[in-house]
């Protein structure tokens, strides 16, 4: 059974992450419900767009003390947004010819708004990029990223942390020298603290960019 401080600080947080979603002109909070559990933040709810859904995820991220961000949250498009399959399609492939944010390596599939992404690219930003790059299209409801990294490029353990270091110490939000990196195989495990989820998705995409990075681990804490 959790202490009456525990339950006091779960609630002062709720109402923290609920105040921030109200001043963020991207979401409409009346849609969105907020549970606090032990530092953690579950929303539920409804979105009228794909984006709105990410910034509301975004909006309790950036809430200190938050240590995680549980989403359940639906999207549910006004019938103007609403777009068929096909069109929908369409619309990713222009946009796969029009830049380079989608690989030609990468499958896209869509049903019911829902699109998937498969393929390989060489790095995790490349994987990213493409999801991120489908955000925008109207008629989108959810995105599947099952992009694997498979990178071409052989560098040192010691370069990609070096890298991942340097990277952490240009985001002007965090304190790099809370935070530890080491790498094997391509895969980075980062361990430390910060002062908010957003901060821990912030060093996360940095170690992300890095050359040869085929998988993150993020252990790193959020501090009250």
């Amino acid at each position: 059974m959790k202490s009456l401080k525990a339950a006091f600080t779960d609630i002062d947080l709720q109402e923290q992450v609920l105040a921030e979603l109200a001043l963020d002109p991207a979401v409409d909070s009346i849609r969105i419900r907020v549970a606090a559990t032990d530092g953690s933040i579950a929303l539920s709810g409804t979105a009228r767009s794909y984006p709105e859904k990410l910034a509301a995820i975004e909006a309790a991220a950036r809430v200190r003390g938050v240590k995680a961000v549980a989403d359940d949250i639906e999207v549910e498009l006004p019938r103007s947004l609403r777009r068929a399959d096909a069109q929908i399609a369409a619309e990713l492939a222009r946009e796969r010819e029009s830049s380079d944010s989608i690989p030609k390596s990468i499958r896209i599939e869509v049903s019911k708004g829902r699109v998937t992404l498969r393929g390989v690219v060489e790095s995790a930003t490349q994987r990213d990029e493409a999801a991120r790059a489908v955000t925008h299209i109207a008629g989108v409801t959810s995105i599947s990223n099952l992009i694997e990294t498979h990178p071409h490029l052989e560098v040192t353990p010691a370069y990609v942390e070096r890298l991942i270091q340097q990277a952490l110490e240009q985001l002007a939000e965090l304190d790099a020298e809370s935070i530890r990196v080491t790498t094997s195989d391509g895969v980075v495990r980062l361990r430390g603290s910060v002062h908010s989820f957003a901060e821990r998705r912030a060093a996360e995409r940095a170690a992300e960019s890095a050359p040869g990075v085929t998988k993150v681990e993020n252990e790193i804490l959020v501090r009250p």
